[in-house]
């Protein structure tokens, strides 16, 4: 020990030596620290003689055989340096022993302060082994990312040269450490009271290091004024940051921040706590928490720090912790003072309680790890204490749910016990010949990572386990047989060896940790276990417990909830709206347009801007009923709002809390093209500006807090105008609102605010509302805004050499990448970034398949996705690729996600340095040709178009949407294109909406009636898609296309009529039986030809779908989902000369037949829907350009919904109003206006309930009479029954009552 502590002590002075040589230590700490180490210092797990011993282990030495060599070259053996006291280690390098095929090709490092409890150094927290040598003579030396402090090192072979053995030369490289360490004994602790009249400070620092093996106890408190105090306080292995505003408060301190994990596993730990006005930035060991407080402590003068205890402090100080800190610290700096140099020169402002000693006192405590499926570990039975008393105990620490952790036979009786975890519970079973004879249970929770003691215990005939005796968790039974624990235990699992009969685990391996295992009372020596001299063992690491925490910090991105087994972790994302092995990627669209562009319609959709981003999703409103697709976003008051002048307020000021939160609402706005909101004021004797023209009232708008403005809708933002004075019609030309006429009668200033850097608004401030005989009333309408700036941002590559770039990818530890591409080459790469090793990419690598493949230095990984359909179809597909810690995904279209999983102990930082290129690669070979849209990296959209504004090369845009987005387009709507976008013409088509989806339907009463002329007069241009389909048609047909929806409980009924100018004629109705009935008469010399279809019930209310086609003397019939029918004609095949298609009641009877002309008097009571005849839609011309087309329409007509399937869907018919138009104004009247804020509410609701019960009366009796009404007309139907013909027996089965009418509106006309 002496020759250790002399070539310790001139280590220390060589390495002094070189810090003094004129540079600071900062600079210097890479001097070499094995050099001039005696062979002492060195030991090793064995040695292959004396010439290879541990001591010649010195990088470029030759002594010796050349560097050292184990006995046996495997995975036990393991070579230790002692630097003679704690030292910061910087680097290490490797070399082969000298003139040998013996080197290593990778290894661990290890390092402790005591030369037990190893920690293992890995790189990025997950990587653990380090490379070595090629050679035995080159060195390779690794900077350590972070460095260390310790005093001994420990080197441990993983793989070696198979041509040789295990051979090795080390170095390191440091400085020397100093410190000032303090231990504490669970009782004892240190205060420090500030001087009285110490300045107040914004800023306060509190830094120190402390190792414990106890997981609970209080490092730190700090009091100030008033009580008010913070506390670190360790619980259950993290460090929880509790605040407490008031030292009368009978509540428990708040938790603010929790950080770290596995804290008590007696290794140095760096905390800093800095408090800066409002903030606090808690940092444990790498990671730092950001914490707001209370705003008492922005300017809070602390009093006194309490370290290690609570003892000494006032006595209305409450109890943080049940625990005063058991351990050391180290390094204890309070704004820089160092209070522990401070304690050991017995200042008197640091007062010392109980046994405080200046050094750091370690108790020995040797664990094992098991790692993995071949881990076990034996020891031999001991002989019991005293007849019939066996015991056995342990503790343990896991992650997983389920693993043996102990077994052994019971020879006498031919059984085995069986010790395990199952469910995160302690089991014990005892078997015997394939059968339970005892099963226990005890515990719950046992997967928390903390640590668990367990004890078996055996004495006459008595059976007990427990699980933290603390805690008195336990189970007993008396067996009929003993318990003796003579024959070998196996902890952790079972050997290899097949057909073991000693071992048999029907169960999982146990990972994790063991410690403090005894045996019969006796402490099992596990340093004898790895020397090989007590037991066996497999694939432990000793004298170490080597479990990490994957979820602290947590990789689960949004909020997602991490969980973990020993070798991974998973990430729960439910209700988070982010998918993927991290929680990263949004399940939501970016925007409404993008919704839009996967065939949705108008609803309430969640929108996340930014993608992968910080900013939370937001539920909006998506209006696609236009032909721009507008969201919406509501406020707390869209309604009129009448404003009443309050006595002693001189101003009326109102607030608007929005929906979204306030970066959802910037970001919402920036990525939209337009955004606009009313903004309306109704006055009387109010007015907006003084007649000097200064502001009365104004209003916030923007970002942040807002912005004042004076101008109003319509008008130019700093005009101080109002929409009026633009449009040069304000009521007092010499004045620019209308309202600043302070006129007796009612008027207003309303118009859209458009300028999107001034939306939305957020607060309203009216001004002269004072005034007896002023009224006003305000109107905010909802945020709307359309277009979406990056949906559509698009770059066309014209040659294989082009590209565009942009600044690095920083995607270190997770990156998603989304784009669209249309392309007719077969190849090409679409996007690559490169780093000194590490690089991403994506490319087409052929007509059908997509690679993802990117190298963060565990090799190259590649993620593919095969598509069924060619991928360079000139056609829009979408990318969409991620990467993190657990794997990478790739998905094409909507095909499913290709993944690869990452190495669990491998890599995870992605370093790149290059510029991003974008449709090519830094080489400028294997580019890509084509399109590329809407790329979006991170969450950010790259502006291709402006950075291709600028390059050769590549243009700006990309046309040709229609050949993907086309097909959007339904019941013959025609994409058009448009230069970024399209739209869906619906002019041919009998429906409209935005994808020419919404059926247009009409409830029809028995008076009602729809005439459609075929004139020359009426001809409509074809190529107007703003005008209904009314387009002029040959006036001799050879066939026709007809097609509707009706639902009706009237038979008979006719449900379309087609006259011609020399009495031939087209009739669609239903029979007596409720059957369809095609009536053709196309020579008027003859009687119509009547085609009977033969699906029944057609009258029974339901939604039923009619088409007929006619080419020449054929005729084909499909009704619903039915075969369809064909019949032949007889007649000559021409329909000449068409007149007019009626739908309902046909006014002008008087060219039918008689029979048919009094079914057709009688009118049609029900819905009709999406009405087509060839390319007419004459119910559509009717109910949505009634001004513009050949239409005459005679009676009610109700506009609904009632032709949808999915009428009971609201969404499904989009004859929504906007969601802004909720109220109304009477021009220069008084508006109508939400009065619920004012003081006539009461008298409004009294009123409006007698209206209410008004009409209502006189419904019941419309009702009455209109029934009276039909019963004579039915009885009149049925007197003239016997003179029709057999085919048409008149009886009417049904009135416009019975009839499901939705969404309706009336036109009389």
């Amino acid at each position: 020990m002496e020759t250790k502590r002399v070539a310790g002590i001139i280590s220390r002075l060589v390495l002094l030596l070189f810090c003094l040589n004129g540079t600071t230590g900062e600079e210097m700490c890479d001097s070499p620290l094995l050099s001039n180490l005696l062979p002492s210092s060195f030991r090793s797990s064995s040695q292959l003689s004396s010439s290879h011993a541990p001591g010649f282990a010195k990088l470029n030495r030759r002594d010796g055989a050349g560097g050292w060599s184990p006995l046996i070259s495997d995975r036990y053996q393991w070579l230790e340096v002692d630097l003679g006291d704690r030292t910061e280690i910087t680097a290490v390098a490797t070399q082969g022993r000298y003139g040998s095929s013996d080197w290593l090709t990778s290894y661990l490092l290890m390092f402790s302060d005591t030369g037990h409890n190893w920690k293992q150094y890995r790189q990025e927290d997950s990587t653990g082994s380090f490379p070595g040598n090629s050679n035995a003579d080159s060195v390779v030396q690794y900077k350590l990312q972070q460095t260390v402090v310790a005093r001994f090192l420990r080197l441990i072979p993983l793989d070696w040269n198979p041509s040789g053995r295990i051979g090795l030369r080390l170095e390191t490289y440091g400085c020397p450490y100093t410190s000032n360490v303090v231990s504490f004994d669970g009782s004892s602790g240190l205060i420090y009271r500030l001087s009285p009249g110490t300045r107040w400070t914004s800023r306060d620092v509190v830094t120190l290091k402390f190792k414990t093996l106890r997981n609970s106890g209080i490092l730190l408190q700090a009091e100030g004024q008033e009580g008010h105090h913070l506390s670190l306080v360790l619980e259950r292995g993290q460090l929880q940051l509790l605040v407490r505003q008031d030292r009368t408060s009978s509540t428990e301190p708040q938790l603010y921040a929790s950080l770290g994990s596995l804290l008590d596993d007696q290794q140095w730990h760096y905390v800093a706590v800095e408090r800066r006005s409002f903030h606090l930035n808690l940092t444990v060991d790498k990671h730092t928490e950001r914490v707001r407080i209370p705003t008492e402590f922005s300017h809070w003068d602390i009093k006194q720090l309490s370290v290690g205890t609570l003892r000494g402090l006032s006595p209305q100080m409450p109890v943080v912790s049940r625990r005063n800190f058991y351990g050391c610290l180290e390094n204890l700096l309070y704004n820089g003072l160092n209070l522990i140099d401070l304690a050991k020169q017995n200042d008197q402002k640091v007062t010392v309680v109980g046994n405080v000693t200046f050094s750091c006192a370690e108790p020995v405590s040797v664990a094992v790890t098991f790692l993995g499926p071949q881990s076990f570990l034996q020891l031999p039975g001991a002989m019991a204490p005293s007849p019939g008393v066996s015991s056995v105990g342990f503790q343990f620490r896991t992650w997983n749910k389920a693993g043996l952790l102990l077994t052994f036979n019971l020879p006498l009786q031919g059984g085995v016990v069986w010790l395990y975890l199952s469910d995160a519970r302690l089991r014990l079973q005892i078997h015997k010949g394939g059968r339970t004879l005892l099963e226990l249970s005890a515990g719950s929770a046992l997967n928390d990572g903390q640590w668990h003691s367990v004890e078996l215990h055996s004495k006459r005939g008595h059976l007990a386990i427990s699980v933290d005796t603390e805690d008195g968790a336990g189970a007993h039974a008396s067996p009929s047989f003993p318990i003796t624990i003579e024959s070998d235990l196996f902890f952790g699992g079972c050997p290899d060896e097949d057909g073991s009969q000693d071992c048999r685990n029907p169960f999982h391996v146990f990972q994790g940790c063991m410690r403090l295992l005894t045996v019969g009372k006796q402490n099992m020596n596990l340093i004898m276990v790895q020397h090989k001299q007590l037991g066996n063992y497999s694939n432990l690491q000793i004298d170490m417990c080597g479990i990490i925490d994957r979820c602290s910090p947590s990789r689960c991105e949004h909020g997602g909830l991490c969980s973990q087994s020993w070798t991974i972790f998973h990430c729960n994302c439910s209700d988070s709206g982010y998918s993927g092995a991290t929680c990263h990627s949004s399940v939501y669209e970016r925007s409404c347009e993008a919704y839009k562009h996967k065939g949705n319609t108008s609803g309430y959709f969640h929108i996340d801007v930014d993608g992968s981003g910080p900013i939370k999703p937001q539920l909006v409103y998506c209006n696609m009923t236009e032909q721009n697709t507008w969201m919406v976003i509501q406020h707390n008051n869209t309604e009129l709002t009448k404003v009443r002048s309050s006595p002693g307020v001189d101003q009326h000021t109102v607030q608007f809390v929005y929906s979204s939160e306030e970066e959802q609402l910037v970001a919402a706005i920036s990525q939209s093209e337009h955004c606009e909101q009313e903004l309306s004021y109704h006055c009387r004797k109010s007015r907006l500006n003084t007649p000097e023209g200064s502001p009365f009232s104004w209003w916030l708008g923007g970002s942040g807090p807002g912005h004042v403005q004076t101008y109003w809708g319509g008008a130019h933002p700093g005009s101080q105008q109002c929409a009026c004075s633009q449009q040069g019609n304000c009521v007092d030309a010499h004045l620019y609102c209308n309202c600043d006429a302070n006129r007796m009668e009612w008027t207003e200033d309303s118009g859209l605010l458009t300028h999107k850097e001034n939306l939305p608004v957020k607060l309203l401030v009216l001004g002269d509302v004072q005034r007896p005989e002023s009224e006003a009333a305000y109107r905010v309408g909802p945020l709307r805004c359309h277009g979406d700036r990056n949906f559509w941002n698009a770059a066309f590559f014209d040659k294989e050499t082009s590209y565009l770039h942009f600044p690095t990818l920083h995607g270190e530890l997770s990156a998603d990448i989304s784009f669209l591409f249309k392309t007719t080459a077969s190849s090409g790469v679409f996007l690559e970034n490169l780093g000194i090793k590490d690089f991403i990419r994506i490319e087409l690598s052929s007509s059908t398949q997509v690679v993802f493949s990117f190298d963060v230095g565990n090799g190259p990984l590649e993620v593919r996705v095969e598509s069924n359909v060619p991928l360079n179809d000139n056609r829009w597909h979408r990318i969409r690729a991620e990467r993190n810690i657990k794997e990478a995904s790739l998905r094409l279209d909507e095909l499913p996600v290709a993944t690869q999983e990452a190495p669990a102990d491998g890599h995870f930082h992605l370093q790149l340095n290059s510029q991003l290129f974008i449709g090519g690669t830094a080489s400028r070979q294997k580019g890509f040709r084509g399109c590329i849209r809407s790329l979006q990296l991170n969450g950010i959209t790259l502006d291709l178009e402006e950075r291709a504004k600028i390059t050769p090369g590549v243009l700006p845009g990309c046309r040709g949407h229609c050949s993907s987005y086309g097909s959007l387009c339904q019941n013959q709507g025609r994409c058009v294109e448009k230069p970024n976008s399209f739209h869906c013409d619906c002019s041919l088509s009998a429906y409209t909406g935005v994808f020419c989806q919404t059926e247009v339907s009409a409830g029809f009463k028995l008076g009602t009636s729809i005439s459609y002329s075929f004139r020359e007069p009426y001809e409509l241009s074809r190529n107007s898609s703003a005008l209904p389909s009314s387009i002029y048609s040959d006036m001799t047909l050879r066939g026709e296309n007809i097609s509707l929806s009706f639902r009706t409980t009237q038979s008979p009924v006719l449900l379309l009529y087609i006259s011609s100018y020399y009495k031939e004629y087209l009739a669609l109705l239903i029979n007596k039986h409720d059957k369809l009935e095609v009536r053709y008469k196309l020579d008027s010399s003859r009687d119509a030809e009547v085609l009977r279809s033969s699906p029944r019930s057609l009258a029974n209310g339901q939604l039923h779908s009619v088409a007929i086609r006619r080419l020449a003397h054929t005729v084909t019939v499909q009704v619903d989902q039915n075969p369809t029918e064909e019949f032949n004609l007889t007649s000559d095949g021409e329909f000449n000369a068409i007149k007019s298609l009626v739908l309902g009641r046909v006014l002008e009877p008087d060219d039918l037949d008689p029979h048919l002309a009094r079914l057709a008097s009688l009118g049609f009571t029900g819905c009709l829907s999406v009405v087509q005849f060839n390319s007419i839609s004459p119910l559509k011309a009717a109910l949505l350009h009634p001004d513009t087309s050949p239409v005459v329409i005679t009676g009610p007509l109700l506009q609904s919904n009632c032709g949808s399937a999915a009428s009971a869907n609201p969404f499904a018919a989009e004859n929504t109003h906007r969601l802004a138009d909720q109220s109304d104004s009477v021009g220069s009247g008084q508006p109508l206006v939400n009065a619920i804020r004012t003081d006539s509410a009461l008298i409004g609701g009294v009123i409006a309930v007698v209206i209410f019960v008004t009409v209502t009366g006189l419904a019941i009796a419309a009702r009455i009479i209109y029934r009276r009404k039909d019963t004579y007309r039915n009885q009149e139907g049925k007197g003239a029954k016997q003179e029709d013909s057999p085919d048409f027996p008149f009886n009417n089965q049904a009135d416009a009552q019975n009839l499901p009418i939705e969404n309706s509106k009336e036109y009389f006309i």
